[in-house]
């Protein structure tokens, strides 16, 4: 594996002391393979010849949903396969990782960030996203050096508060509420889904696209308004994980949903429209659909 050399590094960072974070961690790594996990994109951009941390996010994403599932697996075992999903969503949320970071070191993971210019101006080392890939990439660090049982004896003492929180969450389990609080917290708006419907009143579909802060996240269907919501929560909420941008909402994008009779757009050339749970541009609409907003509230 290719690791950047103390002298590849900017001056000052030869000097950095990492103790405390390894301290924490209760693990030992080697010095280039820790700077590896904390070197941002950005960083490497700036500075060809260094190796960025996305690979060993790659790696310890992995083996931190192993461990979790595994966890799940053995800690509930009256729960479903859904129920189970959910909750390893929550725990290893870019969100619940973030929160995470912050604990780690006497001032958090953002301290011993290599970031780049950009990123470091525009607030890089408090950043949930950055977080949270650095996390992972310390879980790949500490699975290269150490292997699975060390791995998992980290990840699960530094989780396991959020593991047991799981069991006892009760309707916070849903998905429409998961969304809802993560949205205020992040967004500080309220998830709204606007409400399509196909079909005569018999054999309705209803289809629903999840929103927040005027941006289409993820679409939804199902036999009523409650199923189809709670799909498009789901499949907004993974959009949002991975860090899926979003769509600003247009009268063009609104008359391009399912259930809505004109198609204006050609949403084949439209590569950022989320298609998390249908494939929107071939939904045919009726001559007169049935739409409403629906404030999840």
């Amino acid at each position: 594996m290719s690791i950047p050399s103390a002298w590849d590094l900017p001056s000052g960072w030869e000097s950095v002391d990492y103790q405390p974070l390894l301290d924490y961690l209760q693990v030992d790594l080697s010095r280039e393979l820790l700077i590896h996990a904390l070197c941002h994109r950005s960083y490497a951009y700036e500075h060809p010849g260094i190796p960025h941390n996305e690979r060993l996010e790659f790696l310890g994403d992995s083996v931190l949903s192993i461990c979790v599932t595994e966890q799940l697996f053995q800690q509930y075992p009256d729960r479903s396969e859904g129920e189970l999903a959910k909750m390893r969503a929550n725990i290893v949320s870019g969100f619940s990782l973030a929160r995470l970071a912050s604990t780690l070191g006497p001032h958090g993971l953002g301290q011993y960030l290599l970031l780049g210019r950009g990123e470091e101006m525009t607030g890089g080392r408090s950043k949930e996203s950055i977080l949270a890939d650095a996390t992972e990439a310390l879980f790949g660090a500490i699975h290269i050096t150490h292997g699975i049982e060390v791995s998992r004896r980290v990840i699960l003492r530094l989780t396991q508060p959020l593991i047991d929180n799981a069991g006892s969450a009760g309707v916070s389990l849903d998905w429409k509420t998961s969304l809802q609080e993560y949205a205020a917290s992040q967004y500080n708006s309220a998830p709204t889904y606007y409400i399509t419907s196909t079909g005569p009143d018999h054999a309705k579909e209803f289809f629903a696209t999840g929103i927040i802060a005027g941006r289409a996240f993820g679409i939804g269907t199902g036999t009523n308004k409650k199923k189809a919501e709670q799909a498009a929560a789901k499949n907004t909420w993974e959009a949002i994980q991975s860090h899926h941008p979003g769509v600003p909402i247009t009268a063009q994008v609104v008359a391009s949903l399912p259930g809505m009779p004109a198609h204006d757009i050609n949403l084949d050339e439209q590569p950022d429209m989320p298609r998390y749970a249908l494939d929107i541009a071939d939904s045919p609409g009726p001559a007169a659909p049935s739409a409403a907003p629906s404030q999840d509230s």
